[in-house]
């Protein structure tokens, strides 16, 4: 097969398949995500969100002259403050540094030593370093890791500007993202501005993991209701498809043009 007709996911692969794809050393895209409460207008599990992604971006990159594939996404992200809401499912940290140096073992063992991390969950981002870092001071390749709604923010300002309240956990760039992509599951008319966030230890909450004390602020363990009592912390209620859409199309070449530049490093 050639062209669009190509299979590109592994999982749709047989063995076979992909043994004959290995002379052109091809390079495999791993996407990360997490199942969380993303506020009560968009559905859980985000991974979906970076699969999608992955699927778009290994088909541009290929159309355009680099053999790109993808590996089945990892849905749970790292531990944090989602586990205490209901269907959150993550792994603790030391769980998932095991699970992605597994997963990035067998890819390299298997003659797949040309990777991206696509990742879909801000709570992965040090843990992903640390896996990498251990990697290449092993004597291992450089693992580049996209941290795609970092990126997808930036585009997304571009067009709107900073709009900081629409911007955080629950709102953008996801919430346009989920419209584009994922319409069938999402929830548009939840949406909702975020509420006041309440006290914690005799204190205001000041966000993820931290309270207010006079100008500044203490780190403190907070579960997620506390700190976001409306599930978000960003106003979704702006949130649009074709915003979404725009996004990730941009966002899609520009990470289909890094995998053409990483698969051409020595």
């Amino acid at each position: 097969m050639t062209g669009s007709q190509q299979t590109l996911h592994l999982d749709t692969l047989t063995s076979a398949a992909l043994r004959a794809l290995l002379d052109q050393r091809p390079l495999v895209l791993l996407p990360l995500g997490s199942q969380e409460d993303q506020g009560a207008h968009a559905p859980m599990g985000d991974f979906r969100l970076a699969a999608i992604i992955a699927g778009q971006i290994a088909r541009r990159a290929t159309d355009a002259g680099t053999l790109t594939l993808v590996a089945p996404t990892l849905p749970f992200g790292a531990a944090d403050h989602f586990g205490a809401s209901p269907g959150g499912l993550a792994l603790a940290p030391g769980t998932f540094r095991a699970v992605l140096a597994d997963l990035l073992g067998d890819l390299r063992r298997n003659g797949l030593g040309r990777i991206v991390i696509l990742n879909g969950h801000g709570g992965n981002v040090p843990l992903i370093h640390e896996v990498t870092l251990a990697i290449r001071r092993g004597g291992g390749p450089v693992i580049p890791s996209v941290y795609l709604w970092k990126i997808a923010r930036r585009l997304m300002e571009r067009r709107i500007g900073p709009a900081g309240d629409r911007f955080g956990h629950g709102g953008e760039p996801l919430a346009s993202i989920t419209l584009a992509l994922r319409p069938d599951h999402a929830r548009p008319e939840h949406a909702v501005a975020p509420a006041a966030a309440g006290q914690a230890f005799g204190c205001p909450i000041a966000g993820f993991g931290a309270i207010g004390f006079e100008d500044i602020e203490i780190d403190a363990p907070l579960e997620y209701h506390e700190i976001a009592p409306n599930s978000a912390t960003a106003d979704a209620t702006r949130a649009t498809a074709p915003l979404g859409a725009a996004v990730v199309e941009d966002l899609v070449a520009r990470v289909a043009r890094f995998c053409a530049h990483a698969a051409a490093q020595p």
